[in-house]
């Protein structure tokens, strides 16, 4: 009875293990399953950062109009097109009410890694121009090309 016994166990041994293991079906629906989220989400997500990248952008012009506000209280004109943003953390030379530096940190780059752009006088009313060309760094486009500008609250 006892080498029955082990006569069946020898025989289901094989099928047992066999079935323990994953089959390439199983792995490639997994995978269908994979590709199909991926497939659907990360467009979404991507633009997250778009939409980011705009509204930081923003938030920096908003900054440096606040800061070229105070720099103009301080000294009665806005920095010159040659001084720049950089004015605004930097002594001119011949500019005795200067009291800057106005931002904490050095002018950074737009969220793409354009500088902005500055135009005193602008184009648009009595204060300075500051303009980032997006994500294509060239004027004008749309979506996440379109520029960002200090005269629009958008």
């Amino acid at each position: 009875m006892i080498e029955m016994n082990q006569a069946m166990n020898r025989h289901r041994t094989p099928r047992n293990r066999s079935r323990r293991g994953i089959t390439l079906i199983e792995m490639l629906v997994v995978l269908t399953i994979i590709a199909l989220f991926a497939a659907l989400v990360a467009p979404k997500m991507l633009s997250k950062g778009d939409t980011a990248r705009v509204t930081a952008a923003r938030a920096q012009i908003n900054a440096f109009g606040t800061a070229l506000g105070a720099y103009k209280l301080d000294t009665g004109l806005y920095p010159s097109n040659e001084l720049g943003l950089q004015g605004l953390r930097t002594r001119p030379q011949g500019l005795t009410q200067w009291q800057g530096p106005y931002l904490p940190q050095d002018i950074p780059v737009d969220p793409w890694g354009h500088p902005y752009v500055y135009k005193y006088p602008g184009e648009h009313g009595d204060e300075p121009d500051i303009i980032s060309y997006g994500a294509d760094g060239q004027p004008g486009g749309e979506g996440i090309m379109a520029d960002i500008v200090s005269w629009k609250a958008q």
